[in-house]
């Protein structure tokens, strides 16, 4: 049995001054004062004097071993006990070989697969609790805010293309119907005139957006109604059959 330690850092490797300096200010506000976390690099100790962690490089493992508290590319803040774990020194070296084939350096993502990451997976292996949650929650809600916003994305998409497609079929049922309407065999009214106009406007208003004020076929059927009325107005009124009778 050995002791598995967390040892916990402010990521102050940022190489300009004033943005470690902010990074320190974040942490010291919500993690030291309201305790909700920071920005943090981890490593886990377990069986000799060495801390294991996980980082960045083009080639080889990303898994790396450092002197316990002392990685100087960052500031360190504490340690956390987590545990004892049953495995030996030999069961843990073979999963540190494991993981070490596993963890690629060219791998390393900042909000899904770093440093803090690692070492739940070691403690996991290690038969121990996890990190606590403020130790990488900044990057468990940048996470989730990528997935949420690809997810958004996708369903954005999705529904974009659901409403062409409606819109293309609304578009030829419509035009059908027109078409019906414009037809002389599709309508049995005896005065053709009017239902030719509006199939031919629905029809321009769909296609063109024009209006029918404009059109030469409306003028033409206005002044047909007009004649038609005219006509009506000059016969002379029908003479009753019977006389009439007063009373």
């Amino acid at each position: 049995m050995a002791e598995v330690v967390l040892h916990i850092y402010d990521v102050t490797n940022s190489g300009s001054e004033k943005t470690n300096s902010t990074i320190m200010q974040i942490n010291k506000i919500f993690k030291d004062g309201i305790g909700l976390g920071g920005i943090f690099h981890s490593a886990v100790q377990v069986y000799g004097e060495d801390e294991w962690s996980f980082g960045f490089c083009e080639q080889g493992s990303g898994v790396f071993s450092c002197p316990s508290g002392k990685n100087p590319m960052y500031t360190y803040r504490e340690c956390i006990v987590l545990g004892t774990t049953d495995c030996s020194i030999f069961k843990v070296n073979q999963i540190l070989r494991e993981l070490s084939r596993e963890w690629p350096g060219f791998t390393y993502d900042l909000l899904s697969k770093n440093c803090n990451h690692f070492c739940d997976e070691l403690c996991e292996r290690l038969g121990v609790p996890k990190l606590p949650g403020w130790v990488n929650r900044f990057a468990h809600a940048g996470d989730a805010a990528m997935e949420v916003a690809g997810n958004t994305a996708v369903r954005l998409k999705q529904a974009k293309t659901e409403i062409v497609s409606a819109s293309k079929v609304a578009y030829r049922f419509l035009v059908g119907v027109t078409n019906n309407i414009a037809s002389p065999e599709a309508s049995g009214n005896s005065n053709r005139g009017a239902p030719r106009f509006q199939g031919a406007w629905f029809k321009n208003l769909i296609t063109t957006g024009a209006k029918p004020s404009s059109s030469s076929e409306y003028d033409g059927e206005e002044n047909a109604l007009r004649q038609q009325q005219q006509t009506a107005s000059d016969l002379p009124l029908p003479q009753p059959s019977q006389p009439l009778h007063n009373g």
